[in-house]
This record gives C-alpha cells, structure tokens and sequence, in this order.
C-alpha cells in the first residue's frame, strides 16, 4: 500500500461480476481482514491534517485568543474553564457542519467530502422527523426554508458563542479567584431550543450534532453554578464511557474488534491482524484474541476506569485513570473507524484532563460536593433515561442516545437494486452529493467502483448484523441475488441525507418510503433488509424486509447465536428466522404466528 495508490482485492475486476454473490463477499472480506478497505495512506493523511489545523489548531486558537489567553502557552489555559466551554462547543459546531465525524472517504463522502451543510442548507432535500404524527407542524419529508433558517442559525449561534469574550459568574469567581469568566448562558440556551426544534423537524442533523451529548453538556453551561457545572460534567462523560461499556456485553462486540484492527492504517503486520480471526482465509469469525482484546481494553476499561475517576481522592490512582482514558481515546482515533468520530476522541481524551485532574474531587470536585448532594442523583437519573431505554426498547431510541457507540449492536440494513434500477435515486433526488457508486466513478472504472462496493458489504459481514442481512437477501431474492446490486445502507444514506454513524434508524422504513415518493420503484426493484438492535435482555433480534414500492413485506425475528456463530460467507446458507407476519402477494396481510423460515 502506498501514499497514493491503495490495496485492491486480488480480484479481476473485468469478471468479477461473473462469479457467485456470496463467493465475490467471501473474496473481499478475506482482504478486509488483511488490508481493511485498503484506502491510501494520503485518505488518513488528510485526516490528520483536518484533524490537527481545523480541530485542534483553530479551535484552540479561537477559545483561547478570544478569551484573552495565550494561545501558544497551553499551560496556562488547558484548565481554564472557558476553554473547555468553547472547545465543547467548537465540537459540536465541526459535528453539526459535517466536518466532524461521518466525513470523507472513509465514511463514504468522495466527492464532496463533505455532507453536512451541503445537504442541510439545501431547500427540497430529504429530511426525517422522528415523530411526525404526534408533533404538531413537523409533518413531511421535504426540508423547508424553516429548516435551512433553524440549521444555520444554530451554525452562527455557535460560532458567535466561540468567539465571544467571556463574562464573569459569581460562582467561578468564588472557586477560581484569577479567571477570565465563562461562556454568557444567554448565548447558549438560544442554542439548546434551536437544536431541539431542528431535532423535532429533522433527527439526522440534529444526532449528526452529536446533540445526545453536548446538549446536556450545553444545559448544565447554562443553569448550574461553577462546582455543580462541574460535577456534572464528570457525570455525563462517565455515564458515556460506563453506557458504551454496558452495551458491549453480549456476542456483537468481539466481532467489532477484528475488522476494526484490520483497517488500522499503521499496523502492517499481516500475522497479528489475522490473529484477531480464527482460521485465516477459512473462519474468519473472531478469535479468542479478538474477543479478549475487545473486552480487556474496551468492556473491563469502560467499566472500571471512570467508577475509579468518579470516587478516587488518591492523586496517583486519578492520574493513572486519566492516562489510561487519553490511551483509550486515542487508540481508537488512530485506528480510523469507519464512521471516523476523531474529533469526539480528541474531546474526551482532553476532557478526561480537564475534568479529573485540572478539578480533581480532592480540591473539591467530588460526586458528594454538588450542592444540595442529592442533586447528583437528579442529574444522574436524568442521564440515564435514553441508555436505559434505549436498551430495553432499542426500536424506541437511537443507539446514540442510548450510548452503544462501538458496540456492535446497531440497527442495519443492506439495499438491494435490481440492474439499473438504482439510478433512479440520480434523477429524482434532490441532495448534494451522488450515489455512493456514482461517486467513484469519478476516479475509478465501473469494474473498480463495484468492487469497492462489494468491499463494504464484505466489511459488514465480518459482524453479526451483516450475516443476517445476507441471510434475508438470500432469502427474499433467491438466485436474483447474484445479478441485484447490494449495498452497504449506511453509505447509501450517508449520501442522501448527508449524515450516517452507523444508526439504522436513519435508513429505515420512513426514508425508504421518502424515497419511494420521489423514485416510484417497481415492486421488486429496490428491495431492504432491515434489522434492529438486540435489546439488553433478550436473546433475539427483530427484522423487517421492505420492498419500496410495498412497504414492509415481512417481519421477524432471528437468534443473536445463530447470527454470530455462522460463517461470514454463510456456507450453510441462510440462518434461520422466525417469521411473525408477512404481507401476501395481493392486498391483505397474515399473522403467521411465528412460523419458522
């Protein structure tokens, strides 16, 4: 792999299409396990460069010179309130404008690299109110002018909240007696509103915002004195770390790990990375390796590490949790996920700093000094009502809310075109940005780009969502399936609302029937496999199968065990389902009282 040239699958691209479905799936997912998707190292390099200037190099430089500080001494302002204020909300600024997590490459932007404000600011393009019949003026899928007004007021409230000096608080100055104040809660609470009627009009850019984390961050800016703002603070990063930590319980999480090393751009060594397997090229689901990694450094970490920041008074025990926390945060940066959060590593690995050691709980700082001490309760019960939810009734709430980042245990779902059929998104679409597929096309040969679309499905099926969704394609589209199209749908969807981090909900049966509006598929032309996130205390997961022109055809359900336990390249062929209803060929429907498929 050079710096330009990428690592293609050792396929002939001129006939690969001749070959079987699953045997093109077998082949990309083999090369998956030893070069990722193989990108040029110039993608990652580009990565780091927006990284470092856009992320770290402004948006120090505005929280700090904008505060009368000295930008280029960090020692005198990596503990300065207000710091953190502006780079929380410089965060949320890069995430809400597409610039953050779930651009370039490496989340399916070519060109443009940018979804975001390209998309969001466009009258006519797609967007998804999360509960459109129970809230009263949020009904239909076309973005208005209201919206474009709403989302880029949020952009310049943002930015001026970031580059305005701070005002002094009675409470920072009784804490803090040198200080340059904080950030005016008048600035911000205008914020809060406008993200919660975005919310309410449109789910994606409002989660593209990562609004589930700085929203709350942005509130207790906005309405607690200084040592309760700070205690707060704790809460909600630990409530992150210890949700994600709880959710990778269960048999999705080991299955992350390996592919996610694989596609690691520094880590070459072939030998380890097909260590995290269990028979390279012929079993290629995870080894004990890859389990034990995932829930040493991941589960065990999570858990553990922020129950330690949260109650140590030792200076030694809280410096060793901090360092290890940054290690986590930046491990995970360096190793490019595929929906590449850098910029919420980055955060958190300075927050951990910030928080737990610039205002350790031994100066005052601890869970019991919020005043009144009940009040953690309040605010800590409050944190947790989506994650609790969210587990229990994951077709309720997002996976973001829910805390399950990296789990595993999202809602997916694979697209499938029957031959020419997906150019029908092209014309009848308004957006910014073409298919996935089209994109490529600007650099690469029809026969390259749709190897690279094959190299994402490859990619899901190292997980357990994608052998069941391979399984119901199998399924509904029988021998057909070799001639269809199969897409990777948080790609697809990234380029047509502009945002995708791995959340199904996005790509569900509202957006599918969106498109259908505007496309009028046939019946057999754009069919969707659709599952949804294992709830905590079950040992099944529900799927639907959608035809666009006909709506959900089938519901079901399938055991997690069978899903992990098989074969990526499903030799066996399907996995079995339970299927609880199906939609007849006419007009009527049936129960079939889970009759077994």
């Amino acid at each position: 792999m050079g710096f330009t040239t990428g690592n293609f699958p050792d396929v002939d691209p001129a006939t690969f299409r001749q070959r079987p479905f699953i045997d093109r799936i077998r082949a990309v997912a083999a090369h998956w396990v030893d070069y990722g998707f193989g990108t040029p190292k110039m993608v990652h390099t580009i990565y780091i460069v927006k990284l470092l200037v856009l992320y770290v190099g402004v948006g120090t430089a505005l929280a700090t010179l904008t505060s009368d500080l000295n930008w280029l001494d960090p020692g005198s302002w990596w503990n300065e309130p207000i710091v953190y204020q502006k780079l929380v909300l410089w965060t949320a600024l890069i995430e809400a404008s597409g610039l953050g997590g779930s651009w370039g490459p490496l989340a399916g932007h070519f060109k443009p690299m940018t979804g975001g404000f390209h998309n969001w600011l466009k009258p006519d393009t797609i967007r998804l109110p999360p509960w459109p019949k129970r809230v009263p003026f949020t009904a239909g899928d076309r973005r208005t002018l209201f919206d474009v007004v709403v989302y880029a007021a949020i952009l310049l409230l943002l930015l001026a909240a970031i580059v305005t000096p701070g005002a002094h608080s009675a409470s920072l100055d009784a804490a803090i007696a040198d200080n340059v104040g904080l950030v005016r809660p008048a600035q911000i609470v205008p914020i809060i509103v406008l993200l919660l009627v975005l919310g309410l009009r449109d789910k994606v850019p409002f989660l593209g915002a990562r609004s589930e984390q700085y929203v709350p961050a942005m509130l207790f800016f906005s309405v607690l004195p200084f040592v309760n703002m700070i205690v707060a603070l704790k809460l909600l990063i630990a409530v992150v770390w210890i949700g994600a930590g709880v959710s990778k319980f269960g048999r999705h999480f080991a299955m992350v790990i390996p592919p996610m090393i694989s596609n690691t751009p520094w880590l070459t060594s072939k030998r380890i990375k097909r260590a995290h397997y269990r028979h390279f090229p012929d079993d290629l689901r995870h080894s004990k390796v890859g389990s034990s990694i995932g829930h040493v450094l991941g589960t065990l970490v999570e858990l553990a590490t922020p129950v330690l920041l949260l109650l140590s008074t030792s200076p030694a025990v809280t410096l060793a949790a901090v360092i290890l926390m940054v290690c986590f945060h930046l491990f995970i940066a360096s190793t490019f996920p595929l929906a590449v959060p850098l910029e919420w590593n980055l955060l958190f690995a300075f927050a951990t700093v910030f928080l737990f050691w610039g205002f350790p709980a031994w100066d005052g700082y601890g869970v019991l000094d919020m005043s009144p001490a009940w009040l953690a309760l309040i605010i800590l019960a409050g944190l947790l009502v989506f994650p609790v939810l969210g587990n229990l009734r994951p077709d309720l709430v997002s996976f973001l809310p829910s805390m399950r980042q990296y789990a595993g245990n999202w809602a997916s779902a694979t697209w499938a075109f029957a031959p020419g059929a997906e150019e029908k998104l092209e014309t009848h679409i308004v957006r910014s940005a073409k298919n996935t597929y089209t994109q490529l096309l600007d650099t690469y040969e029809p026969e390259v780009a749709d190897v690279i679309m094959h190299q994402l499905v490859g990619w899901r099926s190292l997980h357990s969502q994608g052998r069941a969704l391979l399984s119901l394609m199998m399924r509904q589209l029988g021998d057909d399936i070799d001639r269809y199209d199969l897409r990777e749908a948080e790609f697809s969807c990234n380029s047509i609302v502009a945002f995708n981090f791995g959340d199904g909900h996005f790509h569900n049966e509202d957006l599918i029937a969106a498109i259908q509006r505007r496309c009028s598929f046939a019946p057999g032309e754009f069919i969707v496999a659709w599952i949804e996130s294992q709830p905590i205390h079950k040992r099944t997961q529900e799927y639907k199968v959608i035809d666009a022109a006909l709506g959900v055809i089938e519901r079901g359900t399938y055991l997690v065990a069978d899903a992990a336990d098989a074969l990526p390249s499903l030799p066996d062929g399907p996995i079995p389902f339970t299927v609880t209803w199906r939609r007849d060929a006419g007009a009527g429907t049936r129960s079939l009282g889970g009759a077994q498929a």
